[in-house]
């Protein structure tokens, strides 16, 4: 069966300005690199918008209006904090970042797609429940999760998140709720502070941390050992990916040495265990990934993986 790619070029009208790390060339090397020939069997849709009542079963009303409310004119951008920044397309590029994350639940758990990844941006993970951080303006991995739910009876859902970054976001939206599991890889000490090994919800929380220079092998091992024994455990009925590639070599904003082959592994991983527990549903979210040839060959590696598995 195919994989799905959900994507749409109003994803690159969100511009958080020159020198932004989270700028519309990470987006345009994530598709220029899957407009290979190998990737030819991709099927490609477009990138609904996500509705308000998809965006509050995870959101306040008041957040989610006053995100869609800050439409700037085309040559200003509004700061919300110092990291995150919304241009002119910044709430259409969110709405279809979210509304690809929803789309790409429905098309597995309607079972015309095993898998799906969605190339869109703005990234989610950091993103809490009212309060937009780290890029990131919705909480697409959690409002995914929260759509298979209330729309397909899902008992549990778990999203696992390989970003060198702690997804502090997800981990808010979930930590009080039994029914979702999130469990994330990342440097520590590094932004955005938290992910301590320490943290754990209501038991539905793993952090496991990695020290700067960690290599590949690292990497593969904490995955092996405790974090897929860990999902496998919790018993998902769907498993999403927060697809993050800056624990790569080459990404400036952090220091783990993860190469594309570690990715590709991890990715045929996650596919087995889906294969295991839930029917082989994964959904993948681009999240991070900031040096743009390593972030187009790291993601390449993640989709080829994820038609092979």
């Amino acid at each position: 069966m195919s994989v799905l790619l959900l994507t749409h070029r109003a994803c690159l009208h969100h511009d958080p300005g020159p020198h932004h790390p989270e700028c519309p060339d990470r987006l345009r090397a994530v598709l220029t690199a899957l407009d290979a020939g190998e990737f030819a069997e991709l099927i490609r849709d477009q990138a609904p918008l996500a509705t308000v009542d998809q965006l509050t079963r995870v959101h306040p009303e008041n957040y989610v209006a006053a995100i869609l409310a800050i439409r700037p004119e085309p040559d200003e951008r509004v700061p919300l904090d110092g990291d995150t920044i919304m241009s002119w397309g910044s709430a259409e590029a969110a709405l279809r970042s979210a509304g690809a994350a929803v789309a790409a639940v429905d098309a597995v758990m309607k079972g015309e797609f095993r898998r799906a990844f969605c190339a869109t941006r703005p990234p989610g993970h950091h993103c809490e429940v009212a309060r937009p951080m780290g890029f990131c303006l919705f909480a697409n991995a959690a409002v995914a999760a929260r759509h298979a739910q209330a729309e397909y009876g899902a008992k549990r859902v778990a999203v696992v998140d390989f970003d060198v970054h702690h997804g502090n976001g997800t981990q808010a939206c979930f930590e009080t709720d039994a029914s979702l599991f999130y469990a994330s890889s990342h440097q520590w000490p590094l932004y955005p502070g938290t992910g301590d090994v320490t943290e754990h919800g209501v038991g539905n929380i793993l952090n496991v941390t990695l020290p700067p220079g960690a290599d590949g092998a690292a990497f593969r091992a904490v995955w092996a050992d405790q974090i897929i024994p860990a999902v496998e455990a919790f018993d998902p009925d769907l498993l999403i990916v927060s697809a993050g590639f800056d624990a790569h070599a080459a990404d400036p904003l952090a220091q783990l040495r993860v190469r594309e082959p570690d990715f590709a592994w991890l990715t045929e991983a996650l596919c087995a265990l889906a294969d295991r527990c839930c029917e082989g549903r994964l959904v993948s979210l681009l999240e991070g990934g900031y040096d743009l040839d390593a972030l187009g060959r790291s993601a390449a590696a993640h989709v080829r993986a994820l038609m092979r598995a």
